[in-house]
C-alpha cells in the first residue's frame, strides 16, 4: 500500500509525484518505475519538507525507515527542479553500524564488511558533518575510523539509522541554502527562492557474493552523440565509483581487457533494453545508474546522458528522424548559443591545462600558433603558411589585414564590443580581450605575466575565446562538425523560421562562409574594410592628401577598378541574392598613420615632406572622430568617393547580371541625420547611375537606403524613408548615441553597472529594450506610415542575439542581418520564436535529471 503524507511521498506508479514539487530526480524515477524496471523502493521529500528541515523540524523519520523493512541501508539523492541547477552529492549507506556490520560480514565476509563501514563512517564525517577529510585517509579499520570519529567530535559514531540519517538530510538542506550554491544555480537560471528535493532511495548493495557490483553506462557517445556504448562496471563496487576506478572493466565485449558482458551477457542485454525503453518513452537518451546483487540486476537512476553541442543536436536530431519526438520539438531544445561550440575549433577539455591569464571570451572558438606583435608580421606569417596569434594592446582600423591573418586576437585592453571583438565575431576568429594582467613590452616584442615567464614573438601559445582563457603552447584542438546532424536542423530551422537572416560580410571569404551557412543575402558589407590592404592604402592616402578635386578623383579613379572587382566578386558568390553595400563610414584619419615610422614611410611614398605629412594628419585629426566628419558627412564633403564606389557597384552588377541571375544591389547611406543629407546624396548616386546606363547602353535598378543609426534618424524617420527604399537600424552606433556611451570604453565599468543594477545588461551585448529599442519601434513606425513598402531591418551585433531577434519579429522587421558565424545561431532562434508563436505541442517536462 502506497504511503504518501505532506512530508513525504513513496514513489509510485500513481504517486503525486510533481517535478515543481519533488524534484526532477523523483519525477524521473517514476517514469522509470511506469516503465516496469527494477527500481529498488524509493521515497521523495518535496521542496517543502527540505526547507522546513534546514531550519530544524524533521519528519517521521522512523516512519520514513519503516517503509523499507529493517535491516536496511538507504541512500539520499537531491532532487532540484532543473536539472542543470545541481545540489549536493549523493550519500550511500546510510543506517550503517555495527550490528550491520556483523550481519553483512556473516552474508558477504569480513573485508567487504569492514569495506563498507570504513567507507560509510568516512563518508558520513567529511561530507556530512565537515570534519577535517586529513583525519580520515590513509587505511582504516572500523575501529580505528570510530575512534578518530570520536576523537574529532568527542561523541561515538552514531548507531541509530534515523539518527544518521537526520544529520544527511540536514547537511543537504543546508548546504543547498548556503550562499555559493544559491549564487551558482542563479547563474544557471534558476529562481532566488528555488526548492530542492531529497530522494531517499533503498540500497541495492554492489558488494555481495556471486556476481556483484556497481556501474555506469550509456549507450551514445557523450562527444558525437552517435551510438556508442560508454560507461565501466565495478565488481564489489558502489555508487559510481566505476568512472574513476582503474581495476573497473568494461559494459560489452572488449580486446582491451574484461568486460561485463563477458560474464554476464545477460545482464547488459537487459540493460540496452532498458535504454532503449527510455529512449523511445522517456524521449531521451539517458545515463543509468545499476547495481548487481548475486546477479539481480537494479536500477538505481537515471539521468539525462551529459554530452557535447555536436552531441546535443546529433542526439536530437535523431530522435526526431526516428519519429520519437516531432521537428519542432529538436528545433525547441537546443539552446541558440549552443551552436557556438560548433561553428570553431575547442580546445579538448584537459584538467592539467597551462592557464597563463584570463580575459573576455569576446569571440568563440580556439586556435593556437606563434605570437605576432604587429599586423605585418602576422600577415608574414599567414604568407609562409604559419599560423599566429595576433597580440595588440588594442586594434584599430589598420590592423584589419593582420587580424584577417590571424588565427586568434588577444588583446590587453577592450571588451566584448571593442573593436578587436567585433571584428573577431564577424570573421570567426577567436578573441580574448581585456587580458589586463598582461604586459606588452611593442618595442621587445614580448610580453609577460606577473610571475611568468617572459613571452617572445614567435613562441607558441593558445587561445581560446570560448573560455576567455590563454593557455601555455599549443593545445589539442577539436575541429567543428557543420555535416550531418547540423546541416539537417539547419534546414528544419529554415523550415519553420519566419523572418529573414542575412549576413554581415565585408569580402568575398565572408560572403563564401555565409553561403555555407545558408542566408537570404548580405546585409552589411562595410566598404572601408576593402581598402585596408597594403596596394590600396597608398592610394587611399593619395586620395586624402590630393589638393583638390581632379586630384582627388584621379586617386580614386586607380581605386575604381579594385572596388569593381570587390563587388563583382560578392555579387557572384551571392548568386542574385540581395547584398546591401554600405558607402564609406570611418574618418579619414584612421587611413593614416600615427606613429613617427610611419609617418616618414608615408611622405617617403607620397614624395613629399615629412613635416607637410605630419601637418596634413594633424589636421585631420578631432577631438571626437565618431562623432565628426564620417559617413554621410564625408560623402557630402568629399563627394567625389561616394560616387566612385557608386560606379564600382553599378559596373560591377552589369558585369555579374551577365554571368547569372539579374544583381539589385542595395546602396545604403551611413550616419545619416536628416533628409537633406538623404537628398543630396540621392541626387549624386541617381547621376552616376544615368551616365553608367548611358555609357554601356545597359539597364539596372538599385536600391537606395539609410543605415539609422542616430537617434535624430529614427526621430525622423519618416521623412527620411521618403527618399529610402529601405531603414536598416546599426544598433552599435545608435546605442553609443543614445547612451552617450563608448563602446572601446564602456568594458571599464560595465561590469560595475551590470552589478549593480544601473543596466541589466551590457546594452552593446544586448539590446536595450526600453530605450534604443523604442528609437526602433519609432522610427519603424514613422517609416511605415510615409513610406508602407519601406524594407525594415536591424544588422550589427545585436543582429544574432535571440533576444533582439524576438524584438524585430514582433516590431514586423523583415530580416536581421549579423556576422557570418553567428548566422546558425539567428536562425535557431528565429525558428524556436516561430514555433512558439505558433503554440506546437512539446513536452514541457523533458528536463529529467543530470548527474549531481
Amino acid at each position: 500500500m502506497m504511503l504518501t503524507t505532506p512530508d513525504f511521498t513513496e514513489i509510485t506508479p500513481t504517486a503525486d509525484i510533481r517535478k515543481d514539487r519533488h524534484g526532477n530526480r523523483a519525477k524521473c524515477l517514476q517514469r522509470l518505475v511506469r516503465l516496469d524496471l527494477p527500481v529498488p523502493p524509493t521515497v521523495a521529500l518535496p521542496f517543502d519538507t527540505v526547507r522546513a528541515i534546514a531550519q530544524g523540524r524533521m519528519p517521521d523519520l522512523a516512519q520514513v525507515l519503516g517503509l523499507f523493512g529493517p535491516d536496511t541501508l538507504v541512500s539520499v539523492r537531491s532532487s532540484s527542479e532543473a536539472a542543470d541547477w545541481g545540489g549536493p552529492g549523493t550519500i550511500l549507506n546510510i543506517g550503517m553500524n555495527d550490528a550491520q556490520a556483523e550481519r553483512l560480514a556473516a552474508i558477504h565476509g569480513q573485508s567487504a564488511a569492514d569495506a563498507f563501514y570504513v567507507n560509510f563512517i568516512r563518508s558520513y564525517a567529511v561530507d556530512v558533518l565537515r570534519l577535517d577529510e586529513d583525519a580520515f585517509e590513509g587505511p582504516l579499520t572500523p575501529r580505528l575510523a570510530k575512534s578518530q570519529f570520536e576523537d574529532e567530535m568527542e561523541e561515538e559514531f552514531p548507531q541509530d539509522p534515523t539518527v544518521q540519517l537526520a544529520q544527511v538530510l540536514k547537511s543537504m538542506a543546508r548546504a543547498w541554502e548556503g550562499t555559493t550554491a544559491r549564487l551558482l544555480r542563479q547563474a544557471k537560471g534558476a529562481p532566488a527562492d528555488a526548492g530542492l528535493g531529497l530522494v531517499v532511495q533503498q540500497m541495492a548493495l554492489g558488494p555481495g557474493k556471486g556476481l556483484s557490483g556497481a556501474g555506469v553506462v550509456q549507450f551514445v557517445s557523450s562527444e558525437t552523440g552517435e551510438p556508442q556504448v560508454t560507461g565501466r562496471y565495478l565488481p564489489q563496487g558502489q555508487g559510481r565509483a566505476a568512472l574513476s576506478k582503474s581495476e573497473a572493466r568494461y559494459i560489452e565485449h572488449d580486446e582491451r581487457g574484461p568486460s561485463l558482458e563477458d560474464d554476464a551477457p545477460e545482464t547488459v542485454a537487459a540493460l540496452r533494453e532498458a535504454a532503449l525503453l527510455m529512449r523511445t518513452r522517456l524521449r531521451e537518451e539517458m545515463q543509468i545508474e545499476f547495481t548487481l546483487m548475486d546477479g539481480h540486476l537494479s536500477l538505481l537512476d537515471a539521468v539525462r546522458a551529459p554530452r557535447s553541442a555536436r552531441a546535443e543536436v546529433a542526439i536530437a536530431v535523431s530522435l526526431a528522424e526516428d519519429g520519437i519526438i516531432p521537428r519542432h520539438e529538436a528545433l525547441t531544445r537546443i539552446a541558440p548559443n549552443t551552436l557556438n561550440q560548433m561553428l570553431h575549433r575547442q580546445v579538448l577539455p584537459d584538467p592539467h591545462r597551462d592557464v597563463l591569464t584570463t580575459g573576455i571570451a569576446a569571440a568563440p572558438g580556439a586556435a593556437q600558433g606563434r605570437i605576432c606583435f604587429t599586423a605585418a608580421a602576422a600577415q608574414a606569417s599567414a604568407a609562409q603558411g604559419e599560423p599566429c596569434i595576433l597580440v595588440r594592446r588594442e586594434t584599430s582600423p589598420e590592423d584589419i589585414r593582420g587580424m584577417h591573418a590571424a588565427d586568434a586576437i588577444l588583446t590587453e585592453r577592450g571588451g566584448m564590443t571593442s573593436h578587436a571583438a567585433v571584428i573577431a565575431r564577424g570573421l570567426g576568429v577567436p578573441c580574448v580581450a581585456g587580458a589586463t594582467q598582461l604586459q606588452i613590452d611593442s618595442r621587445k616584442k614580448s610580453l609577460t605575466v606577473p610571475g611568468r615567464k617572459v613571452f617572445h614573438e614567435g613562441d607558441i601559445i593558445t587561445v581560446d575565446g570560448s573560455s576567455g582563457e590563454v593557455l601555455v603552447g599549443a593545445a589539442t584542438m577539436i575541429e567543428p562538425a557543420l555535416g550531418g546532424a547540423f546541416a539537417t536542423l539547419m534546414d528544419w530551422a529554415d523550415a519553420e523560421r519566419d523572418i529573414g537572416i542575412r549576413a554581415n560580410a565585408d569580402t568575398a571569404g565572408d560572403a563564401a562562409m555565409a553561403q555555407r551557412f545558408g542566408v537570404d543575402g548580405i546585409g552589411l558589407c562595410r566598404t572601408e574594410h576593402m581598402f585596408f590592404e597594403a596596394g590600396r592604402l597608398t592610394v587611399m592616402r593619395e586620395m586624402i592628401f590630393a589638393e583638390n578635386p581632379e586630384d582627388r578623383a584621379a586617386a580614386l579613379e586607380r581605386l575604381l577598378p579594385m572596388q569593381r572587382a570587390d563587388f563583382q566578386g560578392l555579387f557572384e558568390l551571392m548568386r542574385g541574392q540581395p547584398v546591401c553595400i554600405r558607402l564609406f563610414d570611418p574618418p579619414l584619419h584612421e587611413f593614416l598613420p600615427g606613429d613617427r615610422e610611419g609617418i616618414r614611410a608615408l611622405a617617403e611614398a607620397l614624395d613629399l615632406p615629412v613635416s607637410r605629412v605630419a601637418s596634413r594628419i594633424e589636421n585631420l585629426q578631432e577631438f571626437n572622430p565618431m562623432l565628426g566628419m564620417r559617413g554621410v558627412r564625408l560623402g557630402i564633403t568629399v563627394p567625389e568617393i561616394y560616387e566612385m564606389q557608386a560606379r564600382a557597384i553599378f559596373e560591377a552588377t552589369i558585369a555579374a547580371s551577365r554571368k547569372g541571375a539579374p544583381v539589385v544591389p542595395e546602396i545604403m547611406i551611413p550616419l545619416v541625420s536628416a533628409r537633406r543629407e538623404v537628398e543630396l546624396v540621392k541626387a549624386r548616386i541617381d547621376g552616376v547611375a544615368s551616365a553608367v546606363k548611358s555609357e554601356t547602353r545597359k539597364e539596372f535598378t538599385y536600391r537606395l537606403g539609410v543605415m539609422v543609426e542616430t537617434p535624430r534618424a529614427a526621430l525622423r524617420a519618416g521623412e527620411i524613408a521618403e527618399h529610402s527604399a529601405f531603414l536598416s537600424f546599426g544598433t552599435n552606433d545608435l546605442t553609443q548615441m543614445t547612451y552617450g556611451l563608448s563602446r572601446d570604453d564602456a568594458g571599464r565599468f560595465m561590469s560595475a553597472y551590470v552589478h549593480q543594477g544601473v543596466f541589466e545588461e551590457d546594452p552593446f551585448t544586448q539590446l536595450d529594450i526600453d530605450g534604443v529599442g523604442e528609437l526602433l519601434l519609432l522610427g519603424a513606425e514613422r517609416g511605415r506610415e510615409a513610406r508602407p513598402d519601406v524594407t525594415l531591418s536591424l544588422c550589427g551585433e545585436h543582429g544574432g542575439h535571440p533576444q533582439s531577434i524576438g524584438f524585430c519579429r514582433r516590431a514586423g522587421f523583415d530580416y536581421v542581418s549579423c556576422s557570418p558565424f553567428r548566422v546558425p545561431v539567428a536562425k535557431l532562434a528565429a525558428a524556436q520564436l516561430s514555433i512558439l508563436d505558433k503554440d506546437l505541442p512539446c513536452d514541457v517536462d523533458l528536463d529529467i535529471g543530470t548527474d549531481h
